[in-house]
């Protein structure tokens, strides 16, 4: 396209070069100066002849005037190149052309006059008119090359026969036959200069359109021959890439045979090119082992007449099978009609096995999730109903008489199993966030209660270690926010613990602040202990899974490693982000940093009743309570859980039973294992919501801790989920709130 612009712009410049007004008056100075000499010639020819015939003085005086007046027309012609390039315009340089030519004009009118008065006994004064003549011939040459010039100077011509009349007039001259004859040869000579000027600008125009006409004409040979030799590099340049290719390139004919095969044709089907032409690509590369489907959508697809492109099956030479992504474009001839179509293929039967390997890959990274998370339910559940068992039987056992050995026994037990208990929950919140499974539950809530019930949760570990827990809270400070209460306590509640777990003396502060930001808060809330601090090079790695500052630090203090990065990931997920700031000796400070939107106004949040530790919830009176749960230890710990408490209390072996006592007791309320044999809590759920009459309150007791299992309970149609191991209070907390919902008095 480049050379087809040059060819075009070529020939277009040429003409517009040679024919722009600038180049014309260069032209025209250019003729101007280089006829000069012959211009000379002819005055001097015509000074010797006024010598001669009139006087040598005269002939002199005439002969001066015309080289003078010529002379300095051409001085100037002879600068107008130099002056177009200091930047003078064509207008200009133009109108000063014609000042010079009206000078060398009136040098040549002198001559004429001079001829023409030189010898009174003259009645015809040819000389005169000759030299008139020429001059006017001369003139009108350059008239299409400088229009002013050449129309200075023929005006010049035309007014010179006027003023020599006039000039015989007025000196007494009578008029005359030989005046008549003046006047008419007058007339003559303004019609052959009307005709010359004529004549000229016609030629010109002529020979201009002409030169115009093969100009374009040779810009048209010029593109057609830079479009061939554009089109033949441009076929070499394709005929290289073909031919040299790595993909498979063939051409079919109209038969809808192959015409043409390159190398990589033969070196992906093994047909040499001999073998492949004149044959159809269905008979060289296809048997009853290859897709037929695959081919006929070929076969269809071509006769369309369309460029397509599919993957297929081929056979090749050796009889192995390949795939190949085959891209197949027709061509048509100047009728319409497909001359040829390019097919280019590729074998993609290595992309299709990593293709397949990866699906499989990932088909077993679903399934190894899967299994990871069915592992962890599991282990959870299978962890979590012995430990139900322990848990509660220790918490019955601290309620009876016993000596301070047996309290210590029991005091160790409860404090394992809950350290056991908070591991296991440390393991199942780890997996969740590393698989972005997170969902956190954002409600209006009291931040200064939930930051003072937190640290009480925290205060007797603090109490047996003799380190003092301060919060520090402004109290101008909202009251209520919106945000998820449990994961902001469960963050608290590690850095806090942690904290405590590495300081010995002192004290450890928690100092609370929330300001506002736009239309959202920026709460931020730091923990500050005078513990044993953490060294420079290990503050990156304290946030990593199962990381301490060192195996000295573990075998001292204990623990996991996993709250710090547990926090930490649970702060990100909420847009936020945890910093630490640390001295060996002196103690450490973190700092967590959340974005909260305010609580809204009709909340009411805040308003619940402070709980207070030591009083059990008080449960009414009369309720019947069925307890579906086929572990007996299990079993055990609900009656000894509701030995105290006035509730009629039946149990169902599994699920399918539970229905059934559901349906012939109506209790108030059902405890509903999730994992039963025969029918699973689920499904008991499912057939006792569908089953019509009394609902009861049905709420989920199971081992199974994840929040989508709490989901699935509560889509079963469930009315609440408590999670082993049971706590007690938990336990009466449920008895008593459902019991007053349902309007039960309460046991004195």
């Amino acid at each position: 396209m480049t050379e087809l612009r040059g060819a075009s712009l070529g020939a277009s410049t040429d003409y517009h070069r040679i024919y722009n007004p600038t180049n014309l008056l260069l032209r025209y100075a250019r003729g101007r100066i280089r006829h000069f000499a012959s211009r000379q010639i002819f005055a001097v020819a015509t000074g010797i002849v006024l010598w001669f015939l009139i006087s040598p003085r005269m002939a002199l005086i005439a002969l001066i005037l015309a080289v003078l007046g010529d002379f300095a027309d051409c001085v100037y012609l002879r600068f107008i190149p130099r002056l177009l390039e200091r930047g003078h315009s064509y207008q200009q340089l133009s109108l000063f052309s014609g000042v010079t030519a009206a000078i060398q004009a009136l040098t040549a009118a002198t001559c004429v006059w001079i001829s023409w008065h030189a010898q009174h006994d003259s009645a015809e004064p040819l000389f005169a008119l000759g030299l008139l003549i020429c001059a006017t011939i001369n003139g009108g040459l350059v008239l299409p090359y400088n229009r002013i010039a050449g129309g200075v100077r023929l005006t010049v011509y035309g007014l010179t026969p006027l003023a020599v009349l006039a000039g015989e007039v007025l000196g007494g001259f009578e008029p005359d036959t030989h005046m008549h004859i003046n006047l008419a040869g007058l007339a003559m000579l303004y019609t052959m200069m009307i005709w010359l000027q004529r004549f000229m600008v016609g030629n010109f125009h002529r020979t201009r359109v002409h030169m115009k006409s093969q100009f374009e004409h040779r810009q048209q040979l010029e593109v057609s021959n830079a479009l061939l030799q554009e089109q033949q590099e441009q076929a070499i340049r394709l005929a290289l890439v073909a031919e040299h290719a790595s993909d498979s390139v063939f051409l079919i004919d109209r038969e809808g045979k192959i015409s043409w095969v390159n190398d990589s044709f033969t070196r992906i089907t093994g047909y040499t090119f001999s073998e492949a032409v004149g044959h159809t690509p269905t008979e060289l590369l296809v048997n009853e082992d290859v897709d037929q489907e695959a081919v006929r959508i070929l076969m269809e697809n071509r006769a369309k007449g369309l460029p397509f492109q599919v993957e297929v099956q081929s056979c090749c030479k050796d009889g192995s099978l390949i795939w190949i992504e085959t891209n197949q474009v027709p061509v048509r001839g100047y009728n319409g009609e497909v001359e040829t179509i390019v097919a280019v293929e590729r074998d993609v039967t290595a992309a299709r096995l990593h293709a397949h390997e990866m699906e499989q890959a990932r088909i077993a990274a679903v399934e190894g999730e899967r299994s990871k998370a069915d592992f962890l339910a599991t282990m959870s559940h299978e962890i979590r109903t012995p430990m139900n068992g322990v848990i509660g039987m220790a918490q019955m056992l601290e309620g009876t008489s016993l000596d301070l050995d047996q309290q210590l026994y029991t005091s160790t037990i409860l404090s394992s199993a809950k350290t056991l208990l908070a591991l296991i929950n440390d393991v199942l919140d780890l997996s969740k966030l590393d698989a972005n499974k997170v969902v956190f539950s954002r409600v209006d809530f009291d931040i200064h209660e939930s930051f003072q019930e937190t640290l009480c949760l925290l205060q007797p570990q603090a109490q047996e270690k003799g380190v003092v827990l301060v919060l520090d809270a402004p109290k101008d400070i909202p009251k209520t926010i919106h945000g998820d209460d449990r994961r902001i306590r469960q963050i608290l509640l590690n850095l806090v613990g942690n904290a405590i777990k590495f300081t010995d003396t002192g004290e450890v502060r928690v100092a609370l602040d929330i300001q506002p930001q736009g239309d959202a808060l920026e709460l931020s809330f730091s923990v500050k202990d005078t513990g044993i601090g953490i060294p420079e090079n290990k503050l990156d790695h304290i946030f990593e899974h199962f990381s301490q500052a060192d195996a000295a630090t573990t075998r001292r203090y204990g623990g996991t490693g996993l709250g710090l990065a547990i926090s930490r990931k649970l702060t990100k997920a909420m847009g936020g982000d945890i910093a630490v700031i640390s001295e060996v000796g002196a103690g450490t400070c973190l700092t967590v940093t959340l974005e909260l939107a305010a609580a809204k106004p009709s909340s009411d949040a805040g308003l619940n009743t402070e709980i207070v530790a030591s009083a059990a919830p008080s449960v009414p009176s009369g309720m019947r309570v069925l307890v579906a749960e086929d572990n007996k230890v299990n079993q055990l710990v609900m009656r000894k859980f509701l030995r105290d408490v006035p509730v009629e209390l039946a149990f169902a072996q599994d699920g399918s039973e539970a229905v059934e006592m559901v349906q012939q007791t109506r209790p108030d309320l059902v405890f509903m294992d999730m994992s039963m044999p025969v029918m699973n809590g689920l499904e008991a759920t499912h057939v006792i919501r569908n089953g019509g009459g009394t609902q009861p309150v049905i709420v989920a007791l199971t081992a199974n801790a994840f929040d989508s299992d709490r989901d699935a309970c509560l889509q079963a149609g469930m009315d609440d989920f408590l999670s082993k191991p049971l706590n007690r209070n938990d336990l009466l907390a449920v008895l008593q709130r459902y019991g007053a919902a349902l309007k039960i008095p309460s046991s004195c």
